[in-house]
């Protein structure tokens, strides 16, 4: 049953050191606050999961928090890189980061194997692709029924999935829509969950395709309003796009970046 806390309660029970960390959202409802509040707590030696890693997984990376990134694209989206991603991969600054690459359908299937209950998932996705040649647990598999090769990849179960979303009630049901790429998956496949919120309601009102997942699944809820910003959330905030063109600049620079850490994620508080 899901529990009603504060972001940094939320973060401080749920998230340690060396975990297996997913903070999923596809464009929309992208969990900032609760990656800002993961670097304030000064979490270390994560392994970071996300499809899409973007801007906050930059900035998580920047800060020292990861050891290695498992993902299928990285970058600034409509912009171009990640600089601090760059220079962790390139350089080791401020930690070497080992990579993990995969194609989307590879991370997608992965999340609903973990979520699933299974060792493996089974696709044709990397047929053709160099990927096998440069990520261990890709593996040739062969149909028992057709004779068919296909590739495996194994669950995905991180430790803990961290998402944002736009209600819960006060039971802890949570509620989103809009584009939920694999956050339902990423949630039923993680041994805990953080579902950050923009508002905690009294009972969850239909919404078409909407997702909602049950409060036996979610660890803890956090009243979050904004906490995906600069990504929007349908319904509550619009895309900042302003804030995407500028981070290219701020990010290139590692003194301009740490300066910007500073002033707007370290000395900020996020609690609800």
């Amino acid at each position: 049953m899901a529990e009603i806390v504060s972001l940094a309660e939320g973060v401080a029970e749920l998230v340690n050191d060396g975990d297996t960390v997913a903070l999923e959202g596809f464009t929309h409802l992208i969990p900032f606050a609760a990656g800002h509040e993961i670097i304030r707590q000064r979490r270390r030696d994560l392994e970071l999961v996300r499809m899409t890693p973007d801007v906050v997984y930059d900035q998580l990376i920047g800060m020292g928090c990861a050891r290695r990134l498992v993902f299928s694209w990285g970058g600034n989206p409509g912009v171009g890189s990640l600089h601090r991603f760059r220079d962790a991969v390139e350089r080791g600054w401020p930690t070497p980061l080992e990579i993990e690459e995969h194609s989307h359908a590879g991370m997608a299937n992965r999340y609903v194997a973990g979520a699933s209950g299974l060792p493996f998932a089974v696709l044709r996705g990397y047929t053709g692709t160099d990927l096998p040649k440069h990520t261990g647990n890709i593996k040739p598999i062969t149909c028992p029924f057709t004779g068919e090769v296909l590739t495996a990849v194994p669950a995905l179960n991180p430790d803990v999935t961290v998402v944002h979303a736009q209600r819960a009630d006060r039971a802890g049901n949570v509620q989103m829509w809009g584009i939920t790429g694999v956050q339902k998956e990423a949630v039923l496949a993680a041994r805990r969950s953080l579902v950050t919120v923009e508002e905690i309601v009294d009972s969850l009102d239909p919404t078409p395709n909407q997702v909602v997942l049950p409060t036996w699944a979610v660890n803890a809820v956090a009243l979050v309003p904004g906490g995906s910003h600069p990504s929007y959330a349908q319904g509550y905030s619009v895309r900042d796009n302003e804030f995407y063109q500028s981070w290219d600049a701020i990010s290139r620079d590692r003194d301009t970046f740490g300066t910007w850490m500073e002033q707007h994620v370290l000395d900020v508080r996020r609690d609800a």
